[in-house]
């Protein structure tokens, strides 16, 4: 049986507000940098801090709470730290090559060249015998 949250020990509702406040605190850090750095490819790293730590937080918050409430170890909420965790990586990757992509095809001046792009053919250093 479910407890209401007027009810759960003091510990733990210490506990669980210390990580909302902790994971809430991560994702306001993660957008106002998303808001306030200038280009695309430096604002694709700030919301990074804000769904993994974040989330992070509000997760173990979650755990905390309703073990606590229901008298049993609910542990399904780690499913969901590790879905954010492998994907968010991969979707800001994904993102930022696609915008790499864009703005080369575009010919912006803002974006780093190819690897080996403006490298002339590799020749071997000239051996003792040759000369």
């Amino acid at each position: 049986m479910t407890q209401l949250a007027a009810d759960i020990p003091l510990w733990a509702a210490i506990a669980v507000a210390f990580f909302l406040l902790v994971g809430a605190a991560l994702a306001l850090i993660g957008a106002i940098g998303f808001l306030r750095l200038p280009t695309f490819y430096e604002r694709i790293h700030a919301p990074t801090l804000g769904t993994s730590w974040g989330i992070g937080g509000v997760m173990l918050a979650s755990m905390i709470f309703f073990s606590v409430a229901s008298s049993r170890p609910v542990l399904h909420e780690i499913l969901i730290g590790i879905f954010v965790t492998v994907t968010t990586p991969i979707t800001f990757m994904l993102l930022a090559r696609a915008a790499l992509h864009r703005d080369r095809a575009e010919r912006n001046g803002n974006v780093p060249e190819k690897h080996g792009e403006n490298e002339g053919p590799a020749t071997a250093p000239a051996s003792p015998a040759d000369t």
